[in-house]
């Protein structure tokens, strides 16, 4: 019985030092990863901030319910190839969905592709952000409601910047 739990331990504990010593994050980056744009999100406002920003600088605690739906706008967080066009970060709350891309660009490209496609929704750019009002209570949200957002919004990426 004794040989068994020695065994047992030894085993347990040799995993747990292979899973230490092993885990990627202490790894040393090679410094052309480090310094690649692509292989980093965005330093400062995301998608989750700047959601928790619109509510503070609207004067509520809260956009209702907000949901992590990244996997719906981006290859690569839905575990497939990433797409040039995926989004970094999504943010669905009841009163608005906040995307956030990497570059204003794309999140243009989006704009003109989802206003085509989603004709009833409306679809707004603030920088490298959109906000869209088409989902859950979305549509409940006035158009004077909608335009504080985009304009805290916009205060808020030039407070980033």
């Amino acid at each position: 019985m004794r040989t068994r739990t020695t065994a047992a331990a030894f085993t347990g504990a040799a995993l747990l030092f292979a899973l230490v010593a092993c885990n990627p994050q202490d790894q040393p980056v090679p410094e052309s990863k480090a310094s690649s744009p692509s292989s980093q999100q965005p330093a400062g406002l995301t998608a989750k901030t700047a959601v928790a920003g619109l509510a503070d600088a609207t004067g509520v605690t809260t956009l209702g319910d907000p949901q992590d739906n990244t996997d719906s706008c981006s290859n690569k967080a839905a575990g497939k190839d990433p797409h040039a066009n995926d989004c970094a970060q999504l943010i669905t709350t009841d009163t608005v969905s906040v995307y956030e891309f990497e570059k204003s660009a794309v999140a243009a490209t989006w704009v003109k592709g989802m206003s085509k496609a989603s004709p009833d929704a409306d679809w707004r750019q603030v920088d490298r952000f959109v906000l869209a009002f088409g989902a859950r209570d979305q549509a409940l949200t006035s158009d004077e409601r909608r335009t504080k957002l985009a304009k805290a919004l916009g205060d808020l990426v030039a407070k980033d910047q």
